[in-house]
């Protein structure tokens, strides 16, 4: 007798009964003799099972499910690598300028030379060279720098006050006083300020 909806067996072993679906109970025990009828072999077992399921995915209208392939690494995370521009001569300028602020002068001098490498034309960047120099006690370099800054820029009154103040720390009052008679007509504040230098110089 065919075995339909779902019906309980032995399992030959111990005799203990256990349920099992009408899809993979093909035969129950013969009625005449009593010995277990045949087992399909289960590959085939397996095929009338899909076929079962592809059945009701039929009935129901829709598509059976695929397989979706665990994608690889790179696709589905890609890995955003950092932009990275390099430093221009403005940005340099203004990262002097921070560590001038906080008397980093070795700091402001690398940062100086940056911006000048960038923009050798950079009156600016010259002036404040020259002036982080000078607070290294490295007035050589720092008059280079400030004849530089006013060799771009003749009527410079910052870098003018420097100079004057350099030649100053290096007891060169005349050439200081020289550079005073220059800032005079172009800043008046910036004059007097440098007069007093001097004057405490001399």
């Amino acid at each position: 007798m065919i075995a339909i909806g779902r019906s309980r067996y032995a399992d030959g072993m111990g005799g203990a009964p256990r349920t099992v679906d009408g899809a993979s109970a093909i035969y129950s025990r013969a009625s005449a003799g009593g010995a277990p009828a045949p087992r399909r072999p289960a590959a085939r077992t397996s095929a009338l099972r899909l076929a079962a399921v592809l059945s009701l995915f039929a009935v129901a209208g829709t598509p059976p499910p695929e397989a979706v392939a665990e994608p690889s690494s790179p696709a589905a995370e890609q890995v955003r690598q950092p932009v990275t521009t390099a430093p221009s001569a403005d940005s340099e300028f203004n990262r002097g300028v921070r560590a001038r602020l906080a008397q980093d002068w070795p700091t402001a001098v690398d940062a100086f030379r940056g911006a000048i490498a960038q923009r050798a034309e950079f009156p600016e960047a010259w002036n404040e060279l020259g002036f982080a120099l000078r607070n290294q006690g490295r007035y050589t370099e720092s008059l280079q720098a400030y004849d530089e800054a006013l060799r771009l820029r003749p009527n410079f009154p910052e870098a003018l006050e420097y100079l004057g103040e350099a030649y100053v720390k290096l007891g060169r009052l005349e050439d200081a006083r020289r550079v005073l008679e220059r800032l005079r007509p172009l800043d008046a504040g910036r004059a007097q300020e440098l007069a007093e230098v001097i004057q405490k110089g001399s």
